[in-house]
């Protein structure tokens, strides 16, 4: 029996997950690590802490006794880590919910063109993107810049102080807005503006691919062979989407993770008719829509950690079962971070609206709950219309009531499969499919996965939400010229 990890380095901590070749779960470990908000809309966080926890939870699995045949590493998209020529980093990586970058990517749109910028990438130019971040560096720490040698994504940085490849994959360069994702090269032209040199990035491959082998001393920290391979991995999106069987079209999986993500596969010749954001999938040929609400599971920890520091998640799912749909007109905006789908609002912040003399705790965390799944129902609306098998994944997905939120404002049956760990699964089985352990990734899932359970709507609950929708998107417009002037302030 042969064992492979599948890594998740996430946003809150790093998440090590030991399969065998069935994807049963032998082992799993996590480290967290701080996220750094020295200013509003910055965020930051140590590139230094995700290799350390790469490693403690590495050499935690290994000293169970498991034997690692091969590695897969999903990571969290967009963030910017920045290396000198000695591999130093030279800055916190700033990761994807980062939105201090609005006048770069205002700038970029203007001299490049916001539609010439989706024609080579396949979105309009954004804050939170890679690109942007870029030139916010070049614009704000100009003596930093120049001693840019690297330019690497969360997880290949990861990749790169494990093996030494300097190699990143199609689906999480394709978040980057370097990457011509037509012709799957990085684009001159853009490279040009930035005035940066094409061996500053990495190699690009497929996600199944092996991108290199431990090396000696990495072997030595955490008990692995340098027999041991890395496979090119995913974006934490489309590693989660392939740990859910989200392979082809008509697939949806909805992500309830620090963000929360629709995400449906489609083909080359479906992107002229997009509305959605667009990238490369971890399947090969294939690409995908993604529509991002970026106060998901960060609503749900905030509301934790600001008002429930002693309680558990469970127990506040506890008060807000109690609570009437709609809240008892609470009404919850989860724009903690700006906004991507649909709005691409930077300036928006999260909101409530209707709080009353009887407003109580369960009320905050139902509204919560249900002002997430509006959003996620903004994104879902932006599919082509058609018929879809859905299924939920993600911390958030743990939820009952939540499942049964989000199934009611979809008016969509979601499904849950049995294993839990979508993003490290997904890498997992890629790193399968490298060893030849399956022929193809669509072999191996159908093989790995089962559904659990599944959520119906609740009739009770459809009207209210269409309703409760409703009022939720007149917020967002009577709020959007508010949310830029007190920005500005």
């Amino acid at each position: 029996m042969k064992y492979y990890l599948g890594i998740d380095i996430g946003t809150s901590g790093t998440k090590t997950v030991c399969f065998d070749e069935q994807g049963n779960i032998m082992t799993s470990k996590t480290v967290e690590y701080e996220l750094y908000t020295p200013q509003p809309s910055y965020a930051e966080e140590n590139p230094l802490d995700w290799i350390q926890a790469v490693k403690t939870t590495i050499r935690q699995v290994v000293e169970e006794g498991y034997l690692i045949s091969g590695i897969g590493l999903s990571g969290q998209m967009h963030g910017l880590v920045l290396l000198d020529e000695k591999d130093k980093v030279l800055r916190n990586s700033i990761i994807w919910c980062d939105n201090r970058a609005v006048q770069e990517a205002e700038e970029l749109a203007s001299a490049l063109g916001n539609e010439k910028i989706k024609a080579i990438t396949g979105n309009e130019v954004v804050p939170s993107f890679t690109l942007s971040k870029i030139l916010w560096v070049k614009n704000h720490e100009p003596e930093l810049y120049k001693k840019i040698h690297k330019i690497l994504l969360p997880k290949d940085y990861v990749r790169y102080c494990l093996t030494k490849a300097f190699t990143t994959e199609y689906s999480d360069a394709s978040g980057m807005q370097l990457l011509n994702i037509y012709e799957k090269t990085y684009s001159k032209e853009i490279l040009d503006y930035l005035e940066i040199s094409l061996d500053k990035l990495p190699k690009l491959m497929e996600s199944v691919e092996i991108s290199g082998y431990i090396t000696k001393e990495v072997a030595e920290e955490t008990g692995l062979t340098t027999q041991c391979f890395v496979v090119g991995g995913a974006g934490d999106q489309a590693a989660a989407a392939i740990g859910n069987g989200i392979l082809e079209r008509g697939d949806v999986s909805l992500v309830l993770g620090s963000s929360g993500v629709v995400f449906s596969p489609i083909l080359k010749e479906d992107l002229s008719t997009n509305q959605l954001q667009v990238f490369m999938h971890a399947v090969p040929n294939t690409y995908h829509i993604m529509g991002v609400t970026n106060g998901c599971g960060l609503s749900y920890k905030w509301l934790k950690e600001a008002l429930f520091m002693d309680k558990e998640y469970t127990t506040l799912n506890g008060f807000a079962e109690k609570i009437n749909p709609l809240s008892d007109g609470l009404l919850y905006l989860p724009y903690l971070n700006g906004e991507r789908t649909p709005h691409m609002d930077p300036y928006a912040s999260g909101t409530f609206i209707g709080i009353r003399q009887n407003t109580t705790n369960g009320h905050f965390v139902r509204a919560v709950l249900e002002g997430v799944s509006y959003s996620l129902k903004d994104c879902f609306t932006l599919l082509p219309k058609g018929k879809y098998h859905i299924r939920v994944s993600g911390g958030g997905s743990k939820g009952s009531l939540w499942r049964e939120i989000l199934a009611s404002n979809l008016q969509e049956n979601i499904e849950r499969i049995e294993q839990s760990e979508g993003g490290a699964l997904g890498v997992a089985i890629l790193a399968m499919v490298a060893d030849h352990i399956y022929p193809s990734i669509k072999a191996a899932t159908s093989a790995i996965l089962k559904v659990l359970d599944t959520t119906q709507p609740n009739p009770l609950w459809v009207k209210k939400y269409e309703q409760g929708y409703t009022l939720y998107k007149d917020a967002y417009i009577h709020l959007k010229e508010y949310y830029k002037k007190a920005f500005k302030i």
